[in-house]
């Protein structure tokens, strides 16, 4: 490189110890016609994209910014059109007299920096942020502001408490149905919610608005509100979608959509309930493509890793999952399937619904309107020859009396149950009416799960532990020097947290518990002996987590585990 030639982005990267030279060669060498250096050595994974706007952040000082916590004027954006901000993976920011700054996550890409001055006029300046931010922006300010005005809709309206006016906006010329801007809306807000890696979108009706709320890593935040009127046209064309009644608003309906968001298969399931205020959406995102094979995703640590397959490679007996709702339970069933499907095993499943299809395993939906439940749907499964069954829930105790017969000739039996912890499982189990002794002689063993928010790594501090907290760990057999804090950052959308992992409080149910079990001793009694069989509780799974570094303290203590 010339003496007084610029930096390039490949330069900065290998000096500030990101990649190295010869990871930098293997890239040019493999990357696609007209890809970027940074964008090939992300898809080659030998670095992430944070890292990358980091490192140039650290060497040639320039700002990182978070967009989702920056308000865009329109006027900024009518400086640049859509086509050519997502072609160059930029987004303008804002305006100061002639000065125009713009985000991006390469700054030493000088011909895009000459192309945005020559087509504003303006002197530019760059800040940094990541290719996700900068793609999420251009969806949320280009693809919502656009629909929003073919609806007729401001972005900022002045006239927010007439229903009329807005009645008369939305009156769309005759066009294409597929141009619709309605279509268009539906769309940009699925888009939004899986590249936000999002696992619920609400659509919420209040007075004289609706809300669109995102649930990300367990937590719900609204993305925008917009005039209720057009609720209904959404909803229906949600239901369209969804193969749903369009016609009947005053009962809940259930639907499901599949469909490619990003090039990503994508599975909706659609939840409608009427409330005072309108029609209330809720949709599950389920994305196929994120699904990787076998229980290595759930976060186990390699002694509980063990003792999991233990009990999932029983030739039968009961292993249940239990945990309240949202904490992962399903996600650790299907982990469990995947683990065990071979040609070998008749794999046959019961669920409400079938979350996942899954190659090579027989997947059974309930159907209570024509008397299908869990209970009958087991009866006719017992029938077909199983290897292996998975129940989606025990709710009755027709469920557990058949899941327990089950399992006592011959099957292994997979399922889920909503309890506090691995022992008060049991507990459940036998108030259901199941005797004691069938329950000892049927059950191989119990996993209690809670989920929690991982901390953001680019943001996040080390601490000195305060003296509550110390208190904490001491009680539960911890001693620690160090915490880690949530700060929040770009990469988080400020938020101090990203992505979510288990923990775990797994009960193998060996000879000396089938004893206490068909005995009826007391459930003090049996964690007792579980605790002295190597059984690690929840609170202390969490813990544990915490002194890696891989989560907070708050997030332990927000279960309600200590």
């Amino acid at each position: 490189m010339a003496k007084n030639a610029p930096k390039r982005l490949g330069d900065v990267l290998v000096d500030e110890g990101v990649v190295t030279e010869a990871e930098i060669e293997e890239a040019l060498r493999r990357r696609e016609k007209g890809e970027k250096i940074g964008e090939a050595l992300i898809r080659f994974g030998y670095c992430s994209d944070s890292q990358i706007v980091d490192a140039l952040s650290d060497s040639l000082g320039i700002k990182r910014v978070n967009l989702g916590m920056i308000f865009i004027d329109d006027q900024v954006l009518k400086l640049l059109d859509e086509d050519f901000v997502t072609k160059a993976k930029i987004m303008p920011v804002n305006i100061s007299g002639r000065r125009l700054v713009i985000a991006t996550n390469d700054p030493l890409d000088f011909p895009t920096i000459e192309n945005v001055r020559l087509k504003t006029g303006m002197n530019v300046e760059t800040v940094l942020a990541t290719t996700n931010d900068i793609e999420t922006a251009i969806a949320r300010y280009y693809g919502f502001t656009k629909t929003l005005k073919s609806l007729g809709i401001e972005v900022e309206p002045q006239k927010k408490d007439t229903e009329k006016y807005y009645e008369e906006m939305i009156r769309e010329p005759d066009r294409d149905a597929s141009e619709s801007p309605i279509i268009q809306l539906v769309n940009q807000i699925l888009q939004t919610a899986v590249k936000s890696e999002a696992s619920d979108i609400h659509i919420d009706p209040t007075d004289i608005e609706f809300k669109i709320r995102y649930r990300i890593d367990g937590v719900l935040s609204t993305e925008r509100a917009l005039p209720k009127v057009i609720l209904p046209k959404l909803i229906s064309r949600i239901k369209v979608m969804g193969h749903m009644d369009i016609t009947d608003t005053r009962n809940p309906q259930d639907g499901r959509i599949k469909t490619i968001i990003e090039g990503r298969p994508i599975d909706l399931r659609i939840s409608t309930l009427p409330t005072v205020r309108g029609e209330k959406c809720v949709m599950r995102v389920l994305d196929i493509s994120r699904d990787s094979k076998g229980i290595d995703r759930l976060g186990l640590n390699e002694k509980e890793k063990q003792v999991f397959l233990r009990l999932i490679k029983r030739p039968n007996g009961i292993v249940l999952v239990s945990g309240p709702t949202g904490s992962g339970k399903t996600t650790s069933l299907y982990a469990c399937l995947d683990q065990l499907n071979s040609p070998d095993d008749n794999i046959i499943t019961v669920e409400d619904p079938v979350e996942i299809e899954l190659e090579g395993i027989n997947q059974v939906n309930i159907n209570p309107d024509i008397n299908f439940t869990f209970a009958n749907a087991l009866r006719s499964i017992l029938r077909q020859d199983p290897d292996i069954i998975m129940i989606g829930e025990i709710r009755d105790v027709d469920t557990a009396q058949i899941s327990v017969k089950a399992a006592l000739t011959g099957h292994l039996v997979l399922s889920t149950i909503h309890t506090n912890s691995a022992v008060k499982t049991i507990s459940r189990l036998v108030d259901m009416g199941i005797d004691p002794f069938l329950v000892a002689s049927s059950l191989s063993g119990i996993v209690a799960q809670r989920l929690v928010r991982k901390v953001c790594r680019a943001c996040a501090r080390s601490e000195t532990p305060t003296e509550n907290e110390k208190d904490i760990f001491k009680r539960n057999g911890f001693e620690i020097d160090k915490v880690k804090r949530a700060v929040g950052c770009s990469s988080c959308s400020n938020k101090g947290y990203q992505g979510r992992t288990a923990v775990f409080e797994i009960l193998d149910v060996n000879e000396k518990i089938v004893r206490m079990i068909s005995n009826h001793e007391k459930e003090y009694t049996i964690l007792d002996q579980a605790r002295e069989d190597g059984t690690r509780l929840l609170v202390e799974a969490g813990l544990d987590k915490v002194k890696q570094g891989v989560t907070t303290v708050e997030e332990i203590l927000k279960l309600g585990l200590d």
